[in-house]
């Protein structure tokens, strides 16, 4: 049975006590746990290869420890008594052990927590359809992905099936029924378990990632036939978002995707995470696309997919939002630092343009220089 040593487990202690998001583990070198976004020691000195070892090897399962053993790649979830539970990527790196931990919510965090726009939760609550959320590592995807999960899961008496790897927060069931199956324990084989998955009665598939294009033509098979489907991708915006899935696939077959995707595509939300000006860790910042007459017509027509951004930024009707719109609202309550804005800002330009008519004064002099730049 995996276990954990003692040793780790004073580290996940540390990351719980510091509320830090993960800790950093690799042979002849100091642990460290990533707290608000940056990395800082969590052991006065570097663990040996032996120490890395044993304590993955411990935690590992025996068909996890098979599987790593031959690929030397191995993703599988630890749960720490009073702690959580923890995501882990094992890996090799010059020769020997390392991995990252990922402390995963005691539960779904709700979406109003997470200061997420309401059009997150109608998104989640659509009849069918895709709905994707994107942004860089650690930016929270699967953090919102489970919220999203936990508001049909409290409203809709359905069946969720997730297929993760691994499972992160674990669903109880509410009004709805919550299947929850993980590559490696319960099913083998990818593929083999997205098409099972249509032979098991859901309503709702999430699907922990889109990674290639049978995934994707997986997905949007699930959504075309009247299935509601959340995932995430590893994209900055909207429009790359788009074209990213389509660009899963070869040039004689895009045009039927286009179409697939005008008319499943219910919203895109993209996220990022930057400091927050009191210092108290990060706040999300948000792009939210919603399928429209507009939205659908720039997905179908590729003459018209450069112009998304401009259509999210000009559909407010429809309960969308920009990165910088978003941001402006941060700077403008106080949230976040000008600065931390415009580093974030998608155009930083158009940005301290849109900041000035508002009439905001900076009060940082960096800002302050910044803004007065702008025509």
């Amino acid at each position: 049975m995996p276990s954990l040593t003692p040793e780790l487990t004073d580290l996940l202690a540390a990351v719980h006590r510091l509320d830090g998001s993960d800790l950093h583990l690799r042979s002849g070198a100091t642990p460290k746990i990533r707290v608000s976004g940056s990395l800082q020691e969590a052991a006065e000195v570097a663990w040996s290869a032996e120490q890395v070892t044993r304590a993955l090897r411990e935690a590992m399962s025996a068909t996890v420890l098979r599987d790593f053993e031959e690929t030397w790649e191995a993703d599988f979830a630890v749960t720490a008594e009073g702690l959580g539970r923890f995501r882990v990527n094992a890996f090799r790196s010059r020769g020997q052990d390392g991995a990252v931990f990922r402390r995963i919510s005691d539960g779904a965090v709700p979406l109003e927590q997470l200061g997420m726009p309401d059009v997150v939760r109608r998104l989640a609550l659509r009849p069918r359809g895709l709905v994707l959320v994107t942004g860089p590592t650690g930016s929270g995807k699967s953090t919102t992905l489970s919220a999203m999960v936990d508001v049909v899961n409290a409203a809709r008496p359905v069946h969720i099936l997730t297929l993760e790897d691994p499972i992160e927060v674990v669903h109880r069931d509410r009004v709805a029924t919550v299947t929850q199956r993980e590559l490696g324990s319960d099913t083998r084989d990818w593929p083999a378990a997205l098409r099972a998955a249509m032979r098991q009665d859901p309503d709702v598939i999430l699907i922990g990632e889109l990674r290639d294009a049978d995934t994707v033509r997986a997905a949007l098979s699930a959504a075309e036939t009247g299935h509601v489907v959340l995932s995430s991708m590893h994209t900055t915006d909207a429009r790359e978002t788009v074209l990213r899935l389509i660009d899963f696939f070869p040039a004689h077959e895009q045009p039927r995707v286009r179409a697939a995707l005008a008319v499943t595509l219910e919203g895109v939300v993209c996220q990022r995470l930057v400091p927050r000006l009191d210092g108290d860790g990060r706040v999300c910042v948000v792009e939210v696309a919603v399928r429209d007459a507009r939205f659908a017509e720039a997905v179908a027509d590729p003459d018209k997919t450069h112009g998304i951004t401009d259509v999210v930024a000009s559909g407010a009707y429809s309960g969308m939002q920009s990165f910088d719109q978003h941001l402006l609202t941060l700077v403008t309550e106080g949230t976040i630092s000008l600065d931390t804005a415009m580093l974030a800002a998608s155009n930083p330009h158009d940005f301290t343009v849109a900041l000035r008519r508002t009439g905001w004064a900076p009060e940082q002099p960096v800002g302050r220089r910044v803004l007065e730049s702008a025509p």
